[in-house]
């Protein structure tokens, strides 16, 4: 399991609660997919399956997004996933006092990369 230099500095100029976040993220990531790499992609962390974006993560002040490509079969759930642009891509945004649920997130990625 491959860490990216950028993608670590990146989580770790995040806050306490962000940071705990964004490592739960990525390590359901690679969990999840074996062969996963990061990324330091348009000043965010991504993760690359087989040369393909499959996931992208954002640290803002008050949450963190995991978003992932190719959803567009996915459906939304209201409150857990939101739909972006033209419904291809979703994500999921976490607030502080949220926890990752690691079994939703790694069905997501294992549903949009044909893993499933």
């Amino acid at each position: 399991m491959a860490r990216n230099g950028e993608v670590t500095d990146y989580i770790a100029k995040t806050g306490p609660w962000q940071q705990r976040t964004a490592n739960a993220l990525r390590e359901t990531v690679h969990d999840t997919l074996p062969g996963v790499e990061e990324a330091f992609l348009y000043g965010k962390p991504h993760f690359v399956l087989a040369g393909k974006n499959i996931a992208v993560l954002h640290a803002a002040a008050a949450k963190i997004s995991f978003m992932v490509f190719d959803a567009g079969a996915i459906e939304p759930v209201k409150g857990v996933l939101r739909s972006l642009g033209s419904g291809d891509r979703k994500a999921v945004d976490l607030k502080e006092d949220d926890t990752v649920d690691a079994a939703f997130i790694a069905d997501l990625l294992r549903r949009t990369t044909g893993q499933n």
